[in-house]
């Protein structure tokens, strides 16, 4: 019987509410006796520097759950993820990430434990077509009309990216785990073009859809997991029309799902009403591919809660003076999965 060489991962979501962390000259030293002026003043970037505070708490809440591989939305590009790695985490994971699409330059990215039994590799899939144009610019099209930003193209590409990053053993064109990383359009319009941005996001999720299925193909036994910010409901309980090819064309599952985890216990983010309400719902999101099913260590998912200076649980933000304290608007999601096989 030959032996197979396996190994237990802990993963963990988070959208990090714009980690910008850009400085002339890398701060020295301890940091838990500099205010936040001083703070902000270490950096001239047009872009804020993410709170003192707010990057204290989200390292203390990532120690504690103490994942291998950290997935992170909502990152100011590689040298901030280098520099809260350094700063907060004690450099304790390599920084990976590849500059996406992203007008508010916030990228997805990864933090990956050093000295882990593997090698990674992440690609891009930023410049790939999501075969999508705006009602407008396909009437400007098919007559030839040039548009804002100047002569249209045949489709637009993702808001972001999906970052796809795989681990292997020796050879990275064989890997036996793969992760597609994303954060798909937000529900703003601006332009008023397309109401609560309801194509673009569905564009990008079948154009996701693509990939994983293109990737799974290719390495059909595979362990594939498919994470990030969807900006709306894409749970199987009343999911989101833009969603609904997630359940008609694959077996793809949320975690959360797989897990049993109540839905009242699933929120990751909360919108808060006026009167002190809150409506708490999960935008962000893991699914994970047939052959992740049965990796799943039981009793491993679950939604992460802010913990306050004394270490207990914070209550639900009830007021947006609430909210704006948490380290982030988003909640991780956090899961193991047990036993997967190293080749």
């Amino acid at each position: 019987m030959t032996w197979t060489e396996t190994t237990n991962l802990k993963f963990c979501l988070l959208n990090a509410e714009n980690l910008f962390l850009l400085f002339d000259e890398l701060p020295q030293g301890d940091l838990t006796n500099m205010n936040e002026t001083q703070w902000q003043k270490l950096s001239v970037s047009i872009y804020e520097t993410k709170p003192l505070k707010k990057c204290q708490e989200i390292a203390a809440s990532l120690r504690e759950i103490n994942a291998d591989i950290i997935m992170l939305c909502e990152v100011g590009g590689l040298e901030s993820l280098k520099n809260f790695n350094k700063l907060f985490l004690r450099d304790a994971y390599s920084a990976c990430l590849i500059e996406g699409n992203s007008e508010r330059n916030i990228d997805v990215g990864f933090l990956i434990r050093k000295n882990l039994p593997f090698h990674f590799d992440l690609q891009s899939n930023k410049n790939r077509p999501i075969n999508y144009l705006y009602p407008h610019e396909k009437e400007s099209l098919l007559k030839g009309y040039p548009v804002k930003g100047g002569k249209v193209t045949s489709s637009h590409r993702f808001s972001r990216d999906v970052a796809e990053l795989r681990l292997f053993k020796n050879d990275k064109e064989k890997p036996f785990f793969a992760t597609l990383l994303t954060h798909l359009k937000s529900r703003l319009d601006p332009e008023r073009i397309d109401p609560n941005g309801f194509e673009r996001r569905q564009a990008e999720l079948r154009t996701l859809l693509e990939i994983y299925r293109e990737l799974q193909f290719v390495h059909p036994d595979m362990p594939i997991i498919i994470a990030g910010d969807f900006n709306g409901n894409a749970g199987r309980a009343q999911t989101d029309q833009e969603f609904q090819e997630i359940y008609t064309g694959t077996q793809l599952l949320d975690v959360l799902e797989v897990a049993q985890t109540p839905l009242e216990a699933r929120a990751t983010f909360y919108n808060v009403r006026n009167g002190q309400r809150a409506d708490g719902k999960q935008i962000d999101f893991v699914f994970v591919s047939p052959h992740v099913h049965g990796l799943l260590k039981p009793g491993s998912a679950y939604v992460y809660r802010y913990k306050d200076e004394l270490g207990h649980e914070r209550g639900i933000p009830l007021t947006m003076d609430s909210k704006l304290r948490l380290p982030s608007d988003h909640y991780p999601i956090v899961f193991e999965i047990e036993n997967l096989a190293i080749k």
